[in-house]
Parts: structure tokens; sequence; C-alpha cells
């Protein structure tokens, strides 16, 4: 139908898109393991100790700017900034830009913000590099979600989904390996160099390629889109194109279904952002591991791949419903949050690494079922909007303010263990959401029914 009959590119597969946005993703990923890791984060130095005393300078960003934990919590979450403000304008610009140069444009300030975190020259100035990161990434992570649910075989979006979540863990941990061993060979500015010089052929690739679409942009479904789009005006007189997004918002953010989902996404990415960026450092604190960057990261990537994978087959399996997603996602949450919660209070380190990597695979189990959900509990038309909100609000108001608050904590108790146990407990609250979307649909409360659309399935929720 509409995605079938589209001129596509020589080179384009469904399958060939899947690997170059799973490749695409894996990049961002390891930028954020690089920034967390002990080789290029570095260490404060002891800048106020007295003559007759031995003084550390540091090492890494912490150490040659004189970072407080604090400020180093907040230079992990700056990216956050430009995601916040640039992926709605990007879910936007995709009514009259095609998709797939929006992706094209966002990589290339990616690459230039990556590389200008080599030159940065204090605080202010990697924090603001890291900001562009952020709006850079702004594109790719609104729209690369809906091209995938598009282009993938019916039977396993769950799965080819989960594929594309797999890079998230893969990236932090191969970050942590890359910035660790980089940092330590030859500098932590030398990682960002090598990251931009990576991403630099992709990005030229979103612009030289001819374009593909999203089916809510196909040229056969245009006279679909504009008959919704005139029905929608004549319910809202005088719509601007401001109003217009302003409505749409409104329409998500009364979407019950997706905003429970949501909330459980925030809450989870609260815990896992922090993990992310302080677990090396809490781990080396805890059980003196030498090691730190490379066992965080190589847990981090197996279990992160066999978790991700796991969790899509088993939603593709079990049927691929937003209740039985739900289902999945309150039952994985809650034995992995069980599962840190004995790791982090373990007084073995060889414990801690298998209750931990347990705990890991229940965990990342989530990442494919969270976003299917997503973008099935909305309307085609609000798939690119839905997911830039989910992204922004999940680290805004999770990773973001979690890896300073984790730092204020941790300056206040001076207790890593103490201070892992706490985040750890925030899960159960993740969990407690999802099973609440659970019981909407057991209840009764929201039924869901599934109507071919384009050429593909599309639920629709009914409200009771």
């Amino acid at each position: 139908m509409a995605i079938e009959a589209q001129q596509q590119p020589q080179w384009f597969t469904p399958m060939r898109l899947l690997v170059l946005f799973c490749v695409i993703n894996l990049l961002n990923y390891v930028d954020r393991g690089v920034i967390a890791s002990n080789g290029v984060n570095g260490a404060p130095g002891n800048h106020t100790c007295r003559a007759n005393e031995a003084c550390s300078h540091g090492s890494g960003i912490q150490g040659e700017f004189k970072l407080s934990n604090f400020q180093d919590g907040v230079l992990s979450s700056a990216f956050m900034g430009g995601l916040l403000v640039a992926s709605p304008i990007f879910a936007e610009l995709t009514k009259s830009c095609n998709p797939f140069r929006l992706i094209g444009v966002g990589l290339s300030v990616w690459t230039f913000a990556t590389a200008g975190c080599g030159f940065s020259v204090g605080f202010w100035s990697i924090a603001s590099f890291r900001l562009l990161v952020g709006v850079g990434e702004a594109s790719f992570v609104s729209l690369a979600a809906p091209f995938i649910d598009d282009y993938a075989p019916p039977e396993q979006k769950s799965r080819w989904l989960s594929y594309f979540y797999m890079c998230m863990p893969v990236g932090v941990a191969l970050g942590y390996v890359f910035g660790g061993v980089v940092g330590s060979l030859l500098h932590w500015r030398a990682a960002f160099f090598l990251e931009a010089l990576i991403m630099l052929p992709f990005a030229v690739f979103g612009f030289v390629s001819a374009p593909i679409n999203l089916m809510s942009n196909s040229n056969d479904d245009e006279e679909q889109s504009t008959m919704e789009n005139s029905e929608r005006s004549a319910k809202r007189p005088g719509l601007s194109k401001l109003k217009g997004v302003l409505y749409d918002f409104r329409d998500l953010f009364q979407n019950k279904v997706y905003m429970i989902n949501v909330l459980g996404y925030i809450a989870f990415n609260f815990v896992l952002g922090a993990y992310s960026y302080w677990g090396p450092k809490a781990g080396e604190a805890i059980y003196q591991m030498k090691s730190a960057d490379l066992i965080f990261g190589g847990v981090t990537m197996l279990c992160g791949v066999i978790g991700t994978f796991a969790g899509g087959a088993v939603l593709d399996f079990i049927g691929s419903s937003i209740r039985n997603g739900f289902k999945l996602l309150a039952l994985s949450t809650i034995l992995g949050g069980v599962g840190c919660m004995l790791a982090f209070s373990s007084r073995n380190v060889v414990l801690f690494i298998f209750l931990f990597a347990v705990a890991e695979l229940f965990l990342f189990a989530t990442q494919g079922p969270v976003n299917q959900l997503n973008l099935q509990s909305v309307p085609q038309e609000l798939r690119a909007l839905a997911m830039a909100t989910s992204t922004v609000l999940i680290h805004v108001l999770g990773d973001v303010p979690s890896s300073p608050l984790v730092g204020l904590v941790e300056d206040k108790l001076h207790n890593w263990r103490s201070t892992a146990l706490i985040l750890t407990s925030i899960y159960f609250l993740a969990a407690a959401f999802w099973l609440w979307g659970f019981l909407l649909f057991f209840f009764g409360s929201v039924e869901e029914k599934q109507s071919p659309q384009a050429g593909q399935e599309e639920t629709t929720l009914i409200q009771h």
C-alpha cells in the first residue's frame, strides 16, 4: 500500500534502514558512556590541601576544570536542555519537511557539538557544547522509532524496536570502555574528536541520499491526511500553526494510557540514568574495583543485549497488545529492582556482579515494549510528537535531575552503598505506574481495538 508504493532509494531495504539507525543510535549512546567513564570524566583533585599535605590535581574533565560532584552531574545532563527545546520542533517540522533530511540536519549538529566538547576550556564551554549535542540528537530520537515501526514486519515490530533500543546499553557500555582506553592512552579530549569523526559520514549520508518517508508523510496518504486536517481545522476555527501544535500536545496529555506509560518511564529512567553516570564510581568506591569502567561496561553490554532482545521477543510471543506490554513492564521492573537492591546490599564483589547482571537482564527487557507502547497508544499523526515528548519528559524529569541529585545525596552521605539503595527504590515507583496501566485494561476501563490503517494494523483505544 502506501509505503510499498513509494519510490525508494536504491540502497533501501527495511533491514538496511534498521541497521543504519542501530549504528547511529549506538554512536549516540557511546557518547553517553564516554562522558561518564572514569577515563574521560576523571576524578576531582584536592585543591584545598595545606602546604605540608600531598596535593592531587585530579584527572579528566572533573580534575582539569575543578568540578564539584554537583557540577559534574549537571554536565552529564546538559545535553537534555537542547533535547527539550529541539525535539518538539523537529516533530512539528515533519509535517512540512522530509523526516530523513531532518535526521541529517540533526546528525550534523551533533557532530559539530561533539567535536566542540574536545575544544572546551572550562565548565561553561563544555556545558554549552553538551547542550548542542542534545539539539543534534533531538531529530533522531523523535523520528527513528516511527520509521522502524512503519517498515518492520507486523509480526516482528517489538523485536525490531528491541534491536534498535538494544543499542542503548551496548553504546553506553562501549562508551565506558572507549572513554577509559582513549582517556588513559591519549587524552580525554581525543575521545570526543574520535566520536565526531566516526559520526561524520552518517551526517553526510543524511543529505546526499535520496530521502525516504514516514507512513503519515507518504504521497498515497496525502488525500486522507488532507481530509483529516480539514476536519481538525473545522473543529478549531482560526487554527494557526502554533495553535495546532498546542492542540496536538493537549490530545497527547489527555491520552491516559500514553501518560501512564510515560510516567513509569520517567521513574525508570531516573534510576537508569543515574546508574549509567555514577555506576563506575559507585562500584569503585564500594568494592574497590580496579577496572570499574570495564566491569560495568561489560555487564551492561552483555545484559543489555540479551535482556532487550528477550523483552521484545517475549512481547511478540504473548501478543504485542498494550495490556500485555504493561504486564511485562511491571513484572520485569519489580524483579529487576529486587535484584539491584540485593546486589548493592551484598558485601562480596563477585556476588554483587552476579546479582546486578541478573537484575539488568530484567530491567533491559523493558526497552522495546515501553517504546512500542508509546507508538501504539497514539494516532499515527502524533507518533513523532509522542516519541519526542516521551524523550523530553524521561530526560527532563528523569535522568537530568537524577545525576546531580544523586551527586548531592552522596556529597551529604559520603556512602555510595546507601546512596545506591535509595536510588534503586525508585524502580518500584516505575513498576507501580505500569501496574496501574495494566489494571486499566484488566478491569475494562480501557479497551484496545485493532483496525487496518494504510496497510498496517493501528490500535484504537476505547475508554469507558
